[in-house]
């Protein structure tokens, strides 16, 4: 299995991602707190997934 680096956008939005999950674990933003694991999950699955998927 060969990996590469994702595109800049693609680790942009795995950032922004992150962000709102620490934003939301600390209850910043009390509107996206039930979602904060979420943010996580998906921030980390689309890095995950840019990382061994070619041109992602």
């Amino acid at each position: 299995m060969k990996f590469s680096a994702p595109k800049v956008v693609t680790w942009w939005i795995s950032v922004v991602l992150g962000i709102l999950a620490l934003l939301a674990a600390f209850n910043v933003v009390p509107a996206i707190s039930p979602f904060g694991i979420w943010f996580a999950i998906v921030g980390l699955a689309l890095l995950a997934v840019a990382t061994v998927t070619k041109g992602l």
